[in-house]
């Protein structure tokens, strides 16, 4: 995707401009040279609506992050009684945790007892209530389901001393898995496609494994929320800080139409209800939909702060409207499906100082497939991604840290492994990305490798179509583990990297992202605290002065 990323940079010619909700002008489809509206994708056409990053929703995303997380920050301290605590009980919808194919293997404690906690957000932008319809977007939309507008993911350090926000943009082209809708009963095949298609595929819970197959990263909670409630809860907070350096005024101009209408005066200043929506919508005045990610983050960590500073946790009555609100709005995972164990997480979330939050969005570049999408960022993705699976912390400690970790060894299985000669394993090309081709012939190389090596057993699977990360090496069961660690050993693969798995009949060594030329597997760094790439574009918590720059079109 495109962007106007310099001061004065006009809007390319003949790029399609925000037609969608965003500006108040939303198409449910694009219209093709002839005349056509384009559709496709099986199931209905889910990938015909709302897709590009130039018409899909963004009014209101970052409040229904702003507002899940409110609600469980609500949840977390609500001490009403036991019969209010059943109503709130009933209130909260729930669905499974997963319904895709994914291959995540869950989260290990470290070397002091600790798990780190990973939770994924998603805004949905389901019209299918007279109450979400208000809120904007086409008639026409009613009764199609869902899309993920807005996915971000909260990482809970194991010492719960920091945590980590990382969006992905709704317009970025992942694999999305197989997967089956728990409602429905609906099986929706294995896709490459935008990644808010996954809502649509199989729920929350086909999100989620989308994620998982992306990133590397367990997944242990999701949480969706709607249109409807959010605005309330945000008016409740009673107004957010925001800033601009310039005078802004985000409206219609010659050949760039729609617009969120924000006008304010450059400086720092307390926005709720519309102008509130209207700072979170504005992407023209802000240079591009990244720089309406930065301002979003910048009104998060601001309603953060806000929420510190209130009394809205000691207020019973204001406290139950809002928790009332919450529970209506919010639909999460099933573990987590009762007031007691929302209430568990939010004392979880509380404990993180503001100093120790960091939002950041993945890393990003143009697809090459269509100017109006993106595609994860090769190396500085992974890094991010990385970081979070190992729970390197994404700033340097804050104050007062002692920085002192506690690290794991690798666990060298009790299992014995057979002769070198007795072992099988098939070996397949996983090295296929979103933004490159696999590379041809590595799963014959890594097993002529092997087999030089004395795994005369070794076969190349050339049937199977694999995209990994990083190299792997999976077994079925525990008697096959010292077997598996044996292959991974004689070509110096991490045994980290050697994993359980029901989706292997066999041990399977898939050669990934990380090793698509040469012999040697490449030796991985490890990223240090605050390591992150700058282009993941980063938002402290505490930073009081973040300001939006604005585009010159739209000062005034």
């Amino acid at each position: 995707m495109k962007q106007s990323g310099v001061r004065g940079e006009r809007p390319r010619p003949g790029l399609r401009q925000d037609l969608g909700w965003d500006d108040g002008q939303h198409k449910d489809a694009e219209s093709t040279d002839d005349g056509k509206r384009t559709g496709g994708g099986d199931n209905g056409g889910a990938s015909s609506r709302r897709h590009s990053s130039r018409k899909h929703p963004g009014k209101h995303r970052i409040l229904r992050w702003s507002a899940t997380t409110l609600a469980v920050l609500i949840l977390g301290t609500a001490g009403a009684g036991y019969l209010y605590y059943q109503h709130l009980n009933s209130n909260i919808r729930k669905g499974e945790r997963s319904s895709g194919d994914a291959k995540a293997e869950k989260t290990k404690p470290n070397a002091a007892g600790q798990t780190a906690m990973n939770i994924l957000l998603i805004g949905s932008d389901s019209r299918n209530s007279a109450e979400n319809l208000k809120l904007g977007g086409s008639k026409d939309d009613v009764g199609n389901k869902p899309l993920g507008d807005v996915q971000m993911l909260i990482h809970l350090s194991a010492d719960r001393k920091s945590a980590a926000v990382v969006s992905i943009p709704r317009d970025t082209r992942v694999d999305i898995p197989k997967c089956t809708d728990p409602d429905t009963h609906e099986t929706y095949s294995a896709t490459n496609a935008i990644i808010n298609e996954s809502l649509a595929r199989g729920g929350a819970g086909c999100t989620l494994a989308t994620w998982e197959n992306l990133t590397g990263v367990y997944i242990d909670h999701w949480m969706t929320i709607d249109f409807s409630g959010v605005v309330k809860m945000a008016d409740a907070i009673g107004g957010v800080e925001v800033c601009v350096k310039q005078n802004v005024w985000d409206r219609p101009l010659p050949g760039v139409p729609g617009g969120s209408g924000l006008k304010m005066k450059a400086g720092t200043k307390k926005v709720q209800g519309t102008q509130a929506l209207q700072w979170l919508r504005t992407r023209h005045a802000f240079y591009s939909d990244l720089g309406r990610a930065k301002a979003q983050h910048m009104y998060m960590n601001s309603m953060i702060r806000t929420l510190k500073k209130q009394d809205v946790f000691t207020d019973g009555g204001r406290l139950m409207n809002l928790a009332e609100a919450a529970t209506k709005s919010l639909k999460v995972s099933e573990e987590i499906g009762t007031v007691k164990k929302l209430y568990d997480l939010g004392m979880q979330l509380k404990t993180v100082p503001s100093d120790r939050i960091t939002m950041t969005t993945m890393p990003t570049i143009e697809d090459p497939q269509n100017q109006n999408h993106l595609i994860p960022a090769p190396a500085d993705a992974e890094k991010v991604w990385t970081m979070v699976r190992d729970d390197i912390a994404f700033d340097k400690g804050g104050a007062g840290d002692s920085k002192k970790k506690t690290t794991s060894k690798e666990q060298v299985s009790k299992d014995p492994a057979d002769a070198d000669d007795r072992i099988g394993v098939a070996v397949q090309n996983g090295t296929r990305t979103a933004t490159l081709a696999a590379v041809g012939g590595r799963a014959n190389a890594v097993t002529q490798l092997l087999v030089r090596n004395g795994f005369v057993r070794a076969t190349a699977d050339t049937t199977t179509a694999v995209a990994e990360a990083k190299t792997v090496v999976r077994y079925p069961s525990a008697e096959l583990e010292g077997d598996a660690q044996r292959i991974a050993k004689s070509l110096d693969i991490p045994l980290s990297s050697v994993k359980k798995s029901t989706d292997v009949s066999g041990i399977t060594l898939v050669v990934g992202a990380d090793w698509r030329t040469g012999t040697t597997y490449p030796k991985q760094s490890t990223p240090k605290a605050g390591d992150l790439p700058a282009s993941a574009d980063v938002v402290k918590g505490t930073d009081t002065g973040a300001c939006m720059d604005v585009y010159s079109p739209y000062r005034w």
